[in-house]
């Protein structure tokens, strides 16, 4: 009987290892699956969906671990909104029912969102809430929120407008303080033109920018809009004296006639004199400290706007939380905006961001103190005003900075450019008449 011998199959030998291996390496896949499904399932707390613009929508996750840590009952599901798709994105959310129960939205947006009935009211909230002191915050950030005498909003940072300006050569042209009054400002830009000769100029306004000239109409006590924000007010006698001054930057050939494209680079041109004085926002601190050359460092600074009889107002800006109506976790989602308006927590959010906080009591924070160029910005926030309280208000600013181009091209008379922003205004608020006209009249029926 022959004898056969079983020799290992070399190959099947050689794949055990591999194939144990596999099988253990799936095994502990599937382990850390069913581990994260545990997790997810042992993970009870509260979701507080959380939409946020631009760089803050980034930053403002550094703030969250230690909310999370205060309020272990809740988790925050941060979104960030690009800023150019952001207001498109609220109002298919909310055709959707699909808005998350808390956002910062620009204070220019408040209106709007009231009107649509998207926002939750928070004045028993905010009475209810010792941390969120009203008193302490700038009154016009606060106000922007404050729609038909009901809170809406809560100021999360604020912005405005004020003169950056050369102090070098406003000196050697004889203007050794900043101007307060138009007056004074008139003066201190005809001065410094003689000085600087014709190829250069005291300030630039750029013409593609409705802020230069929004900033000096809303210096006037007649209000921009009137009758409820039915119809524009731009024939005020206020607001013809500030155009009349707008005019006669440019036909003093004080300013010169450029949008700011058409300037190659904004912080060059400052930094070289090509103008003076250039109105602007508080990010722009950063930027003149980055951007100008060391030899200039020092001869820069802020100042307040000068107003018609004194220091003037401003525009007050920036963004604010709110709640959205819909929301099924009300409670949660204050808890987060009561932390995030915290003074401490501003403090921090400042010193990553940069941007200006609306309470006072943050100013006090060493790095805002000690800033010589946010001082002037503290000053202005003292008499920063809202946008009238019209949703239609960004399309009417637009207006303003067509209607300012025209004027300043000399296009337009004083009068004119006056009539034809009331024209536009009016046309662009014909379907806010017709609204409150029918509100009106169904009150009046229902009284009956």
């Amino acid at each position: 009987m022959p004898i056969s011998f079983a020799f290992p199959d070399r190959r099947r030998a050689s794949r055990a290892p591999r194939v144990r291996s596999a099988f253990a390496a799936l095994l502990v896949l599937l382990v850390c699956v069913l581990a994260a499904a545990c997790s997810r399932q042992d993970d009870r707390r509260q979701v507080v969906r959380f939409w946020a613009m631009g760089y803050e929508g980034e930053v403002v996750a550094q703030l969250i671990p230690e909310f999370e840590r205060l309020n272990p009952g809740i988790r925050v599901e941060i979104q960030q909104l690009p800023i150019t798709s952001a207001h498109e994105k609220l109002l298919t959310a909310f055709a959707g029912d699909s808005l998350p129960d808390v956002c910062a939205i620009g204070n220019t947006w408040i209106p709007e969102f009231a009107l649509l009935n998207a926002l939750q009211p928070l004045d028993a909230r905010i009475a209810a809430t010792p941390s969120l002191a009203v008193q302490d915050y700038f009154s016009g950030a606060w106000d922007s929120g404050v729609i038909g005498g009901q809170a809406y909003a809560v100021p999360w940072y604020v912005e405005t407008r004020l003169p950056f300006y050369r102090r070098d050569i406003a000196e050697r042209a004889g203007i050794k303080t900043p101007p307060q009054t138009w007056d004074e400002w008139r003066q201190a830009m005809a001065a410094i033109k003689r000085d600087v000769g014709p190829d250069r100029y005291a300030i630039l306004l750029p013409l593609n920018e409705p802020e230069p000239l929004l900033n000096l109409g809303i210096q006037s006590p007649d209000p921009l809009l009137r009758e409820d924000g039915r119809y524009g007010n731009f024939r005020s006698p206020g607001f013809k004296r500030a155009l009349t001054f707008y005019r006669e930057m440019f036909d003093q050939r004080w300013a010169p006639l450029l949008s700011n494209t058409q300037v190659a680079n904004v912080w060059n041109e400052f930094g070289r004199g090509y103008f003076s004085y250039y109105i602007n926002g508080p990010w722009n601190i950063a930027e003149f400290r980055k951007r100008l050359p060391a030899d200039v460092q020092g001869d820069w600074m802020t100042m307040p706007l000068p107003g018609e009889h004194g220091p003037g107002a401003s525009i007050a800006g920036g963004a604010s939380f709110v709640v959205f109506r819909g929301s099924k976790r009300q409670d949660a989602a204050w808890k987060l905006v009561e932390y995030l308006s915290r003074t401490e927590t501003q403090i921090r959010f400042h010193g990553l961001t940069g941007n200006l906080p609306p309470r006072r009591s943050a100013w006090n924070a060493p790095a805002l103190t000690a800033d010589p160029y946010a001082r002037a910005y503290r000053d202005q926030l003292e008499r920063a005003r809202p946008t009238p309280k019209v949703p239609e208000w960004e399309r009417i600013a637009m207006e303003i900075k067509l209607v300012g181009e025209q004027l300043a091209n000399r296009r337009l008379s004083v009068d004119e450019a006056a009539a034809e922003l009331d024209r536009r205004t009016d046309k662009i608020l014909e379907k806010r008449r017709w609204m409150l006209d029918h509100q009106a009249a169904a009150q009046a029926g229902a009284g009956r």
